[in-house]
This record gives C-alpha cells, structure tokens and sequence, in this order.
C-alpha cells in the first residue's frame, strides 16, 4: 500500500512537471516571439545606421505648420535630427548619445540637456513627443509584451499587442495597444494609454512604401484623444540604410553646426 501511494505521488508529481514545462515552455516561447517582433518594429526606420529626409505637419487649434527636417541614427543610442525648414527654425537640433539627450537652440545659441521629465514633452509645438523623436524607449526593452489577438480582422491578416511597461521602465504610458500586419510585421495602429488606463493618443500608419531597401510606412498620423480635430503627420520623403556614420558624428560639436 505504502509503495502504490509512493509511486501514486510520484506519478502526480511527473505529471505535474510536465504539465508546467509546457505551459510554462509556452508562454515563454510566445513571449519570446513576441518580443523578437518587437525588435523588428523597434528598428523598422533605424537599422544598423539610417539617413533620412521627412516632413511634418502640425495641426492645431490655434495654427498650421510644415516643418522639413534631416536625421540620421547609428544602432540604438545615437540619434541626430535637424530642421531644415522653415527658416526661422532652420538648425534646431536634437541630439541623443547613450543616455543623454540635448537640444540645440539657434536663436539663442542655447544647449539644453533633456532630463527624464522632459522627454514626453512636446517636439516642436506638434503631437510627438521628444522619446517618440529620438526612440528612448524601446517596446521590446521597456514593456513586457503579450500578443493578444492573431487573426483576420478588417480583410488582412494581424497581430495585436498588448504592452504594459516594467516597473523600472522610464516611460509614463500605462499601457500601449499596438498592431502590425502578420506577414510583414508592419505596423497599422498604436494606442497610448496613460497611467488611469485612459486612451490619450492614437497613431496609424500608412502609405506602405519600399524605401531604403525595405518596406516602411511612409506616413505616420497622431491624433490626442482629448483634441480629435488636431494631429501631426510625419511623412519619410527619403531614407536609407546601414551607412558608415563614424560616431563621433553624434556630437555636441555636430549639433551646433550650422
């Protein structure tokens, strides 16, 4: 009796561990695949190093605007984006490397250095955010992913996201619901909710274009929810890819060159 309950147990608890591999196995795996989509996205418009020319328009209340910009990024940390136009703002800059990000002023021949605060303030007076700009954050670094739908929807084949941040992840969004085509991993919308887990922005991303060498939406629109008549649109005129840049490029010296 003693060795039918020994073995009994032993058989639970087999049965057990195997039960937990692949459940546990599962969820890592998916997580993981997750997360490797996510790195693609993340690095969709950079690649090793990229060079671009794009426009934005503002939409506000009170004005629109157009501003033309050049900008050119090197792995994950380094970024530069200069305006080109309109003349009045012609040479602002916005630099990043490593951790630090600054600004450059013109006017003012002023150097600012961005604290953290700073980085989900306005770039511009547009809808983007100064860590949308120079990509701070990373959805596959800063948010523990979970693939929430997969399947048809609307007539094409998606995955849908939903991202809720780390708890030492230096982003305000309580969560992000982001979406991309199943085949291409491209992405078509993203939600941003705040920290009450209400809906405060929503991009999409359109007019799918190979550009570079790949295929890359060449519009991106926001709209904050509280302002539905406002947006900003970003518009890549040219982009490309895996350029020598020497890193000495993303320089205080190189931000304020005029």
């Amino acid at each position: 009796m003693a060795t039918i309950l020994r073995m009994t147990i032993i058989g639970v608890f087999f049965l057990f561990l195997v039960i937990g591999q692949d459940v546990y196995g599962g969820s890592s795996s998916t997580t993981m695949r997750a997360r490797q989509i996510l790195e693609e996205v993340d690095d969709l418009w950079r690649s090793q190093s990229s060079h671009s020319i794009l426009s934005m328009r503002v939409k506000t209340r009170h004005y629109t605007r157009t501003v033309t910009m050049e900008n050119w990024t090197k792995g994950k940390e380094k970024s530069l984006v200069r305006i080109l136009s309109p003349r009045k703002e012609k040479d602002t800059a916005t630099l990043k490397s490593g951790n630090n990000v600054y600004t450059y002023l013109p006017k003012t021949d002023r150097t600012i250095r961005l604290t953290s605060s700073m980085m989900m303030g306005s770039w511009m007076g547009s809808h983007f955010t100064n860590d949308d700009l120079v990509k701070e954050s990373r959805l596959s670094e800063d948010y523990d992913p979970e693939i929430v739908f997969e399947g048809e929807r609307d007539g094409r084949s998606i995955i849908e996201f939903g991202l809720i941040p780390k708890p030492d992840a230096p982003v305000v969004w309580g969560k992000i619901v982001f979406t991309i085509t199943a085949q291409d991993h491209l992405p078509i919308v993203s939600q941003y909710f705040d920290e009450d887990m209400v809906l405060a922005r929503t991009f999409t991303f359109s007019d799918i274009k190979e550009m570079g060498g790949r295929k890359v939406p060449a519009l991106m629109h926001v709209v904050p929810t509280d302002k539905p008549e406002e947006f900003t649109e970003m518009v890549y005129q040219s982009i490309q890819f895996d350029l020598e840049i020497a890193d000495s490029f993303f320089s205080l010296h190189q931000l304020r060159r005029r």
